[in-house]
């Protein structure tokens, strides 16, 4: 809970997000081409072998797109579509996703 709260608040000074519930309903303008793949929200993709991206940790995705422009992860398909996004395009996105609410979960241990 920490975390997110440092990443909400990095994100705040940078510009990325304004503070309030805004934040995790407005879709940054390249999440239009994210939900082509991975469904409304990020939480349905169109095939079972395409991530959910809603919930998911920010810094996960963020990492993730990072991972695709540089060539660490590979991918013909996320390559090209992240090749034209900026480092504050990819933190928007992140954070937005993030923000989603998807079926994934956190097993708890009894």
């Amino acid at each position: 809970m920490r975390s997110t709260h440092f990443v909400f608040a990095v994100a705040m000074a940078l510009g990325v997000v304004s503070a309030g519930p805004v934040f995790a309903q407005q879709a940054p303008e390249a999440a239009a081409t994210c939900v082509a793949c991975h469904g409304e929200k990020g939480a349905a993709p169109i095939m079972p072998a395409y991530p959910v991206l809603a919930g998911q940790h920010a810094t996960y995705l963020e990492h993730s797109l990072h991972a695709y422009k540089e060539g660490a992860r590979k991918n013909g398909i996320m390559a090209g579509i992240v090749a034209g996004l900026s480092d504050a395009d990819m933190r928007a996105l992140a954070l937005y996703f993030a923000a989603q609410e998807g079926p994934l979960y956190e097993p708890r241990m009894p």
